[in-house]
């Protein structure tokens, strides 16, 4: 059964696969970031959520986390082609898709880590 893209149950799946992924608990080990993410114009409003990485492990909350490092903002369009592997985050962010405010080196650094999450997703029917 498909999850509604970017609702609370997305947010949980999302979070659930990457932390039982031993190819993200391998890239994300020894990494740790606090982002936000923002989404424009989505069906249901604009969307927020915060993407929390500690050893190794992802948190995933709905709304606004405290002290971002960085704070990851598109349309949901972007968001969409993103999640259905049409354009990474680089190529997104090279077109002016995506904008990053704040520390633009700790994502930089979570290369590695995002790489890791398409893997970690496949096979996850969403429904957008």
């Amino acid at each position: 059964m498909a999850v509604k893209f970017l609702s609370d149950e997305w947010l949980s799946e999302v979070e659930s696969r990457l932390n039982s992924s031993e190819a993200f608990q391998n890239a994300a080990k020894g990494q740790a970031a606090r982002l936000q993410q923002q989404v424009a114009g989505a069906p249901a409003g604009d969307v927020g959520y915060g993407f929390v990485l500690d050893s190794g492990k992802v948190t995933l909350t709905k709304g606004e986390i405290e002290n971002p490092e960085a704070t990851i903002s598109q349309d949901y369009a972007t968001a969409v082609a993103m999640s259905k592997q049409e354009i990474t985050g680089q190529q997104a962010f090279m077109q002016g898709k995506l904008k990053v405010s704040g520390n633009l080196m700790k994502i930089m650094q979570l290369q590695g880590t995002f790489t890791a999450m398409p893997q970690a997703l496949e096979g996850f029917e969403v429904e957008y």
